[in-house]
């Protein structure tokens, strides 16, 4: 089997975001990035495919050259090799989306896996445009996955609103891990000593241009302090005019 598993870097979710000088882009300067949490399911998913049918796992991420680095942990945790689209300006889902879908078009592949989300701007949506520009079946948020390979279907189980839902597709597909959909391994030693000899080919992006701009970023206004009006009912008359004066919802 060829498995892709598209991997990104965000910020620790520890870390305390300042926005850049420009007012537009977060301050890098002093933030820790990590591997995508929801993409290390994705990479176990994977894994385990290629544990089971045999075949080749290959991550690639979008970005600049720090990207590399979540591609050798990816690396440490098991597969064969990376490809880095190498830019500084990722832009938004959509042209991410774009310069993924160039680079996996004509690879051959049989699933190509994303994390549900990427928990810095948490829109879920680069997985499924990918699989809509290269007009491959998709599933999203799946918990439960099972491939067979012989007749080239997988049936996924995936969280809805209030339950839950089974849909079968025909590879090649594109699958977004949830939670739960497996338990990830940790990078072992001899793991991430192999890692750093496997190849991470660098790639030009074709051009796509974003369709949405940054106007302002700005982080929320502070939280007003609270005000105590009394531990009895003669402070209801009081709170039900503030209520309806200074916050105004009712």
């Amino acid at each position: 089997m060829k498995l892709f598993v598209c991997v990104n870097q965000v910020p620790d979710t520890e870390t305390k975001v300042k926005v850049g000088q420009d007012g537009k882009t977060i301050d890098r300067s002093e933030i820790n990035l990590i591997l995508n949490p929801y993409d290390e399911f994705a990479i176990e998913a994977a894994l385990q495919l290629k544990d089971k049918n045999s075949g080749e796992v290959t991550y690639v991420s979008v970005g600049g050259d720090s990207h590399k680095e979540v591609i050798r942990k990816a690396l440490a945790m098991g597969g064969d090799k990376g490809i880095h689209i190498k830019t500084d300006n990722a832009g938004d889902s959509y042209s991410v989306a774009m310069m993924l879908a160039a680079a996996l078009k004509d690879t051959g592949a049989d699933i190509i896996f994303f994390g549900k989300q990427s928990i810095d701007y948490d829109d879920s949506a680069v997985g499924t445009m990918v699989a809509e520009m290269l007009g491959l079946p998709s599933a999203s948020v799946v918990v439960k996955l099972d491939v067979d390979v012989s007749s080239k279907k997988a049936v996924c189980e995936r969280e809805i609103e209030g339950g839950k839902e089974t849909v079968e597709l025909t590879l090649p597909c594109v699958i977004t891990a949830q939670k739960g959909l497996n338990d990830p391994r940790y990078p072992s030693l001899k793991g991430i000593m192999a890692a750093k000899s496997k190849p991470i080919q660098e790639i030009t992006p074709s051009g796509a241009e974003s369709l949405t701009e940054v106007v302002a970023m700005r982080k929320p206004p502070a939280k007003q302090p609270g005000k105590i009006l009394g531990t009895d009912k003669s402070a209801v008359p009081e709170l039900v005019k503030l209520l309806h004066e200074e916050a105004k919802i009712i």
